[in-house]
Order: C-alpha cells, then sequence, then structure tokens
C-alpha cells in the first residue's frame, strides 16, 4: 500500500474550525463512520478553543490540576489513543487527522504510521523545518505530558533532538484513526500547568521545539502547508462535515467525550444517562 494507492479512493480535505475538545474527539470517531458508510476518507487541520488538555487513553485522571485547569479557563478531555496528555490551543499546536477503512492501509502498525506520517514529513519540509523521525529511543522525564515522556521512533518527530510532533493511532469499526500534535508555539507555562506536579518550564523548552521557533512562520503559513501536503498526499478534494456529522458528533461529545465519566473514568454514558 502506497500513497498512490490512497489517490485511487475518495477523499475530503477539512480546514476545520476551532472547537471545544470534545466535539474535535468525537468527529473522529463520525468521519470513521462515513468512511465506512459513505465510503469517504477524511484529512483535516484543526485547533482548539478553548485550550484543552487532551489525556491518553489510560492516563491516570489524579495526574491532572484540576484546579488551576478551571482557574485558567482549560478544558479536559480523553483521547482514544494511548500516550501522555497534550496541552492544545491556537498558539500550542496545529493538530490533524487522518482517517481511512483498515481494509485499505498497511495492518502493520509501524508501516502504517509511515505511511500516514509522510504528509506530515512533507509538511516540515516545505516549512524549512529539518525533522525526521526520532533515530533512538530517549528516557522519559514525565510520563504524564506527552511531550515529555519517552520518545519513541516508531511515531515521534524530531528536530536535532527535541520533539516538534506526536503521532499516534487507534483502529474503530474496521477503520484507522490517526491523529497528531505539531508543536507551532512553545507555551511551557499551560503545558507544565495542567498537570499536578512541580515541573519547571525549563524542562519543557529543553525537550521540545515548535515551528516558530525554528522557522518564525506565521501559523496560518504553517496550518496551509500542512494542509496542502494532507490534501496532495491522498488527492483529496476539498470539503466540510455535513449537517447530520455535525448533529451526531455534538451527541457523542456530551455523552461521551464530555462527560465526566469520560474523561475520569473512560465510562462511556448509554444515550439514556446523559
Amino acid at each position: 500500500m502506497t500513497a498512490t494507492d490512497l489517490e485511487n479512493r475518495d477523499w475530503r480535505l477539512i480546514t476545520d474550525d476551532a472547537r471545544e475538545g470534545a466535539m474535535q474527539m468525537a468527529l473522529e470517531e463520525v468521519a470513521a463512520r462515513t468512511a465506512l458508510e459513505d465510503d469517504l476518507r477524511t484529512v483535516r487541520v484543526y485547533s482548539w478553543e478553548p485550550g484543552t488538555l487532551s489525556l491518553g487513553y489510560r492516563q491516570d485522571a489524579e495526574t491532572v490540576d484540576w484546579d488551576w485547569c478551571v482557574e485558567n479557563g482549560v478544558g479536559v478531555t480523553r483521547r482514544q489513543t494511548g500516550g501522555g496528555g497534550i496541552y492544545h490551543d491556537a498558539t500550542a499546536d496545529i493538530s490533524y487527522t487522518i482517517v481511512a477503512p483498515a481494509a485499505e492501509v498497511p495492518g502493520d502498525l509501524m508501516e502504517c504510521y509511515a505511511l500516514f506520517c509522510e504528509p506530515i514529513l512533507e509538511a516540515f519540509a516545505e516549512m524549512g523545518v529539518d525533522a525526521a523521525f526520532a533515530e533512538s529511543e530517549r528516557e522519559s522525564i514525565y510520563r504524564p505530558s506527552c511531550y515529555l515522556r519517552d520518545i519513541n521512533p516508531a511515531h515521534d518527530i524530531v528536530v536535532d533532538g527535541a520533539k516538534i510532533s506526536g503521532n499516534a493511532q487507534y483502529r474503530q469499526r474496521d477503520v484507522v484513526i490517526q491523529h497528531g500534535s505539531i508543536s507551532y508555539g512553545l507555551e511551557p507555562a499551560r503545558h507544565v500547568g495542567v498537570f499536578d506536579t512541580d515541573l519547571e518550564e525549563a524542562t519543557f523548552t529543553d525537550r521540545v521545539t515548535s515551528i516558530r521557533e525554528q522557522t518564525g512562520l506565521e501559523r496560518g503559513e504553517a496550518v496551509d502547508a500542512l494542509a496542502d501536503t494532507l490534501g496532495a498526499w491522498c488527492d483529496a478534494e476539498a470539503g466540510s462535515w455535513r449537517d447530520d456529522e455535525l448533529a451526531a458528533a455534538e451527541e457523542l461529545a456530551e455523552r461521551k467525550f464530555g462527560s465526566d465519566a469520560w474523561v475520569r473514568d473512560r465510562e462511556v454514558l448509554e444515550a439514556s444517562e446523559h
């Protein structure tokens, strides 16, 4: 399976509005349903409003400084993917999603990561960022944080050893969903503030770099570069969410990704329970 094979399928590219975290996660599951039921695959670029901490699937909710998040207007949701928590906002990062039927992509996880990260690495090259998969593992500084946990050559992208992107996949209903965070601007106070721990801001800035730090590129230019390479990678047509998709995502966001049951305990409420 190559990117050329992907071009022979129907794809849409969504350059999405900023939305709250629960809605952004719900839209990924809705896109998975669309890929299976309507034979339409999705690549998208998006941001988070308000600023949001997304927890890894198995992450302990006790690692969150809930009071700090409330005081600073930071939302909290939980991803379907594993790994550490990530602070997102319109300055801190640029997020993306790729959604395709599992039968159409490599079954081997590492091969699938390599394929799906092709447009991400190409986007960095277009921006003038000399980024690549990490060549070797690096030990964790603080495991609850995606950007400070151990660096994995399979899916972590670095610049001279400093992390600039974390990427993760999960499979649901015979669909592969990959999403990732690309560091645009360093916001160490918020990246460490969301966690219930005593971390110096320098711990973050010593381990992480960003597009703005590397190139000075405006955020809009970086978003355009990423959208362009994602679209070219699979020959996607510009698209948007349908009204029924948005409605389904709103219901799922309320019932799952925005509920305390999911965020704190990984429990999904039935439709009658919310």
